[in-house]
């Protein structure tokens, strides 16, 4: 069971990446596509089954919040990474802004990877010692 859980768990994370960059590119070029129904629709059920994997992942392995720090660290960025893509796809004022928090957002999903596959906060500690 935790095998498959872990698959739509790393699926989804993917999926949540490609639409997430995808709707940033269509912010910049094109967009009336972020106002289509499907688009402002499925990436919220690709992220309801995302954070419903990792629930049931947190629960099979018993890693729970603050115990385990990367785990705090990594529930602490998805709030950043939630923010910081509201502001790019909706909430940011200028182009300047919205651009500037999708590439912060972007940031913010490579270092929730990061910490995801080392189990560490501080994911770059690997490389500096």
């Amino acid at each position: 069971m935790y095998e498959i859980v872990k698959i739509i768990h790393v699926g989804c994370a993917t999926l949540t990446l490609v639409s997430f960059s995808l709707r940033g590119v269509w912010m910049l070029y094109w967009p009336a596509m972020l106002k289509r129904v499907a688009v402002r629709i499925v990436p919220h059920v690709i992220d309801a089954v995302l954070l419903a994997s990792a629930i049931v992942l947190m629960i099979q392995t018993q890693q729970y919040p603050p115990a385990q720090t990367w785990l705090t660290a990594k529930i602490a960025a998805v709030v950043i990474y939630i923010v910081l893509g509201s502001v790019a796809l909706k909430r940011g004022s200028t182009r300047a802004i919205r651009v500037s928090a999708w590439l912060a957002a972007l940031a913010t999903y490579g270092y929730i990877i990061a910490v995801a596959l080392t189990r560490d906060a501080f994911p770059l500690r690997m490389l500096l010692t």
